[in-house]
């Protein structure tokens, strides 16, 4: 760990930071007792795609494309969402089985599955990684169709809707590894489930920060330094005896700065599908301006004043490490986007 980033830490007994405060994150911060023995290497940093940048093979490949571009330079590791309406409509299955509508959500069950199998032939892989990947969405396909029976009744739970909605997130690393690799890029998914480590509170659960870390690092350095990207689940984590959880709808992108954390990532861009973060919603009102510059403080308050900007516990981690925090537009990669730092030079558009 670097000087800067033992002096930015915080004991578990130590003042909350005016992030803390303000989002209620957990107040695990202590990074001096990290028992890992591997070392992050140099120059890493993470990127984060949403759902719209994963919206198919071609924007898989697209996207992919900008992986293969950041990768020339640093150590990368990705952090991906569920491919754009993906968990609702698993969300959709569940209300269905909660709504004793089994047939319906069967089928709906079936309509995903087909879509991401859909999706992996569109990718028009080599016929080896094809049977390779093939075989592992077929598994993960039967788990689903195992959850989602074709006559009985299913009691519906917290516990359940999470395990639900965990599936896009895991069919998605699963074909954004096999992009990189028709590229090119040695990658791998990985499931976030393994490390980030979670209390109960299904739905909305709350990481435990050290024990993430130091799992994490576990997992991901030994890749980092031998060259492979890992394409990290985003969204989901397990409690202790390893019961899926989600951190709640929107938490992608605090998943991203979760992962970046683990890594020592000097940088997270959040990859999505407009030009950075406006003044006002630019759908909405022609007076929106683009900030190419905002600090921690300003997109705090921005997310306080409730602004769609970042989920809020980005922030909290991006400023303990001084981490910067790009939101830039995946098919727009000539735009500079808008920069989240400790150090401005100004600007809006």
């Amino acid at each position: 760990m670097s000087p800067k980033q033992q002096e930015a830490s915080l004991s578990a007994e130590g003042e909350l930071s005016p992030y803390e405060r303000g989002v209620g994150v957990e107040r695990v911060f202590t990074f001096a007792n990290d028992s890992t023995n591997h070392t992050s290497p140099e120059n890493v940093i993470a990127l984060k795609f949403g759902g719209s940048s994963l919206s198919g093979a071609e924007k898989m490949l697209h996207s992919a494309g900008l992986v293969r571009d950041a990768a020339l330079n640093s150590s990368v590791c990705v952090v991906v969402s569920a491919m754009k309406g993906v968990t609702d409509r698993l969300l959709t299955v569940a209300q269905l089985l909660a709504q004793k509508e089994t047939q319906k959500a069967r089928r709906e069950a079936e309509n995903v599955v087909a879509l991401h199998l859909a999706t992996l032939q569109e990718l028009k892989l080599d016929e080896d990684d094809h049977e390779r990947v093939e075989e592992d969405l077929e598994l993960l396909s039967r788990d689903l169709l195992h959850e989602t029976p074709v006559r009985g009744c299913v009691e519906m739970n917290d516990e359940l809707f999470d395990r639900f909605a965990s599936f896009g997130e895991r069919f998605s690393a699963r074909l954004f590894a096999a992009a990189l690799g028709r590229i090119g890029v040695l990658a791998v998914p990985v499931a976030s489930s393994d490390f980030v480590l979670t209390c109960d509170n299904f739905c909305d659960a709350k990481p435990h920060l050290q024990h993430t870390r130091c799992r994490g690092r576990e997992v991901l350095l030994p890749l980092l330094e031998a060259g492979i990207v890992p394409v990290v689940t985003g969204f989901i984590g397990a409690t202790p005896d390893g019961r899926i959880t989600t951190m709640g709808r929107n938490s992608s992108d605090f998943s991203g700065a979760l992962i970046a954390h683990v890594v020592d990532a000097e940088e997270l861009v959040i990859w999505t599908d407009v030009d950075g973060i406006y003044t006002a919603n630019p759908h909405e009102s022609a007076e929106a301006k683009l900030l190419h510059e905002l600090s921690y403080d300003e997109a705090h308050a921005l997310a306080a004043s409730g602004a769609k900007v970042l989920h809020p516990n980005v922030l909290p981690l991006a400023a303990q490490t001084e981490m910067t925090v790009w939101v830039r537009n995946t098919f727009k990669p000539y735009a500079r986007g808008t920069r989240i730092g400790s150090q401005l030079n100004g600007g809006v558009a």
